[in-house]
């Protein structure tokens, strides 16, 4: 089980980080892909097309015939995937990757705490492109929780689990003192 999460990894989180950019455009790219890999995972599953895909013919006959099965429950960038997976005679893996599409997905509807202290009140235009640039970031949806701190002198901490942004002034004055000090 492992071996086929591992083979099926790469194209999932392909399939997901395709989706989540084209999302910026069209909100639902995201349930779109979802409903194409599960559809296209159903397909692969069906014993008949089990048998077709360990057969010998080609890889261009194998896509071409799941492709049409899928019909129009598949876009071009959902046919380019069969296409891409039959090339590398991995379509068998295709319920996996369905699986660890989902579980990418579960993860990035998570939402994720965020800490921004700042020297200054933040307007709300400033809110919100820190919000889209840590959503980007962390691949998940992000909440800004914002506080004042005058000690910053100027600049904004930027800090959530274990990961830390310092963009203070403060911040940047210790770095070049202890650099100073080397």
């Amino acid at each position: 089980m492992s071996e086929l999460t591992t083979i099926a990894r790469p194209y999932a989180k392909a399939a997901f980080e395709f989706a989540v950019e084209k999302s910026e455009k069209d909100k639902s790219a995201v349930r779109k892909w979802a409903e194409m890999l599960d559809f296209a995972a159903q397909v692969v599953k069906d014993e008949t097309v089990q048998a077709f895909l360990s057969s010998s013919f080609s890889p261009q006959k194998v896509a071409d015939t799941v492709i049409s099965i899928c019909g129009e429950q598949l876009d071009k960038s959902g046919q380019n995937l069969i296409r891409l997976m039959a090339e590398n005679k991995r379509l068998t893996v295709l319920p996996t990757v369905f699986k660890l599409y989902q579980h990418y997905v579960e993860e990035y509807q998570a939402i994720t705490e965020v800490q921004v202290i700042s020297a200054q009140p933040l307007n709300v235009t400033q809110q919100d492109k820190i919000a889209a640039a840590m959503e980007k970031r962390l691949a998940r949806k992000v909440k800004l929780n914002c506080s004042v701190d005058n000690s910053l002198i100027a600049g904004v901490i930027i800090r959530t689990d274990d990961f830390v942004i310092d963009g203070s002034s403060r911040g940047q004055l210790a770095r070049l003192a202890s650099e100073l000090q080397l």
